[in-house]
């Protein structure tokens, strides 16, 4: 398949079934079905949460997302699917969690934090921030809106629903693919490299994250301390 069709399925979620094994490298095994498929655009409610899903770490954050889900339902076109990005985890865990809210499948990815969330660089998010030029990340809900190729390629933009991200749109705060995500930057290095406050993934996994998500749908990050 040549690039330009190849784009063309990737933003219409159709690309997710013909990436080969080398294009998931930085993205775990899903669990259930080999594919999240097509959806309902919108669900009247969103479903409780799968047996498989309550067991996984972000379980907890899970929740909170369907909660600003429903508390945002206004701002939302299609309740299918998410993206859960827990920062509890460190940079070398794929921590961007894109979960089918209908059947329960999940697919993970490598993400980055603002260099202003770890100023040491330890990997670790510390602290988030809706300021101009903080250079953090923000928390909260977020609602994916339209794609462009801008100096990190195909990117996709935010819009902050919430009081603790209200700038994101201003401050630029995007999902890109970036060289420092990725599963050799973290072999080598032990953790992800740092964003300026986007969500950093592995360049070859743009088109996957930006099929699956399109515009409309619902990105959460927040990091709650679970135990």
């Amino acid at each position: 398949m040549d690039r330009r069709n190849f784009t063309k399925f990737a933003l219409s979620g159709l690309a997710f079934s013909f990436l080969s094994d080398s294009m998931g490298r930085a993205a775990l095994p899903m669990t259930g079905p080999e594919t999240l498929g097509p959806q309902p655009a919108n669900a009247a409610a969103v479903p409780a949460t799968p047996r498989a899903v309550a067991q996984k770490p972000y379980a907890a954050l899970l929740e909170r997302a369907k909660a600003a889900l429903d508390r945002h339902a206004d701002a939302f076109a299609l309740r299918d699917r998410v993206a859960i990005v827990d920062f509890d985890a460190p940079s070398k865990d794929a921590r961007m969690h894109v979960v089918d809210l209908i059947g329960g499948q999940t697919s993970s990815y490598l993400v980055s934090h603002g260099r202003g969330s770890d100023p040491a660089h330890s990997g670790w998010l510390h602290s988030f921030s809706n300021e101009f030029n903080s250079l953090a990340s923000s928390q909260g809900a977020f609602r994916t809106g339209d794609m462009y190729f801008g100096q990190h390629g195909r990117s996709m933009r935010l819009v902050g629903l919430d009081p603790q991200n209200s700038n994101a749109e201003s401050r630029a705060i995007v999902i890109h693919g970036a060289d420092y995500v990725s599963e050799d930057h973290v072999a080598v290095w032990g953790k992800c490299g740092r964003s300026e406050g986007c969500f950093a993934v592995a360049p070859h996994i743009v088109p996957q994250v930006l099929g699956l998500l399109g515009p409309g749908r619902m990105l959460y990050a927040d990091k709650i301390g679970r135990g």
